[in-house]
């Protein structure tokens, strides 16, 4: 349904490290770098950052991306706590949700809640 997602950043520097780390580990990559402006993809740029322009401090979002296995969520929440990422719920199945929901959840340099999320059985 959505064709891309963007969101401001108070310091795109760091942000940017965060997000090369981490969507690595579920395979993304940074497809296009305009300098303040970064879009990360597998191919096409679907989720982009950008120096904040507008408004006053960020209001806190949930990202959450599509992990191939559970391995790449693991990864994912490995590559997070060695960029020094707060955690806020490590891996693990959240039945709540589905029998087969197995996600991480940290968060980013400016306070957004991002997880990787696997939706295959075990």
């Amino acid at each position: 349904m959505l064709d891309h997602l963007s969101i401001q950043c108070q310091d795109i520097a760091a942000a940017g490290r965060f997000y090369d780390t981490v969507l690595a580990a579920i395979g993304g990559k940074r497809v296009l770098d305009f300098g303040d402006v970064i879009g990360y993809g597998v191919e096409f740029p679907d989720f982009w950052i950008g120096a904040q322009t507008t408004g006053g401090a960020n209001r806190e979002v949930h990202i959450a991306f599509v992990a191939p296995s559970r391995d790449a969520v693991d990864a994912f929440f490995a590559a997070a706590r060695a960029e020094g990422a707060e955690v806020l719920h490590e891996p693990r199945v959240w039945p709540e949700y589905h029998a087969d929901y197995y996600g991480a959840f940290v968060r980013d340099p400016d306070g957004n809640n991002v997880e990787a999320v696997c939706h295959a059985p075990a």
